[in-house]
């Protein structure tokens, strides 16, 4: 798998710093005044300081959840995705979408949480039982 790579906007750096650093445990790469990048599970996600930019604004109706449009995240095997869901309740994330599986009994089954970083971006962290339904129609 080759890695992507992902800009978004923040309002702070330090609140990015702490939260995909801290809280999820991304290392920091490069950085400057203005932007730092982050190893994301393999993937390079670089926060760009621009609070005007930053936050989910609209929603759109995904199996009975309002998903945010503008979001992002990483697939994990479910016993990483359900750690995950466990830290970020224990640091008392507020969720948008609570850990719960959809698409129970499709194709699609999938266990999905939605939350927002502190400037406002919301992320999905996702986990199938089978990551081979992953594409699955």
């Amino acid at each position: 798998m080759h890695p992507f790579h992902l800009a978004f906007p923040v309002t702070s750096l330090a609140k990015a710093r702490a939260f995909y650093g801290g809280l999820l445990g991304c290392p920091e790469g490069r950085s400057s005044d203005d932007w730092v990048d982050f190893d994301f599970y393999g993937h390079q996600i670089v926060a760009h300081l621009a609070p005007e930019e930053a936050g989910h604004r609209k929603t759109s109706a995904v199996d009975g959840d309002q998903v945010p449009v503008r979001h992002f995240g990483v697939v994990l095997p479910m016993d990483e995705w359900e750690r995950l869901a466990a830290r970020l309740r224990a640091a008392g994330v507020e969720f948008i979408i609570e850990p719960h599986v959809r698409f129970k009994g499709e194709v699609g089954e999938q266990a999905t949480m939605f939350f927002l970083d502190p400037c406002g971006n919301a992320l999905e962290f996702k986990a199938f039982k089978d990551i081979g339904r992953l594409f699955a129609k």
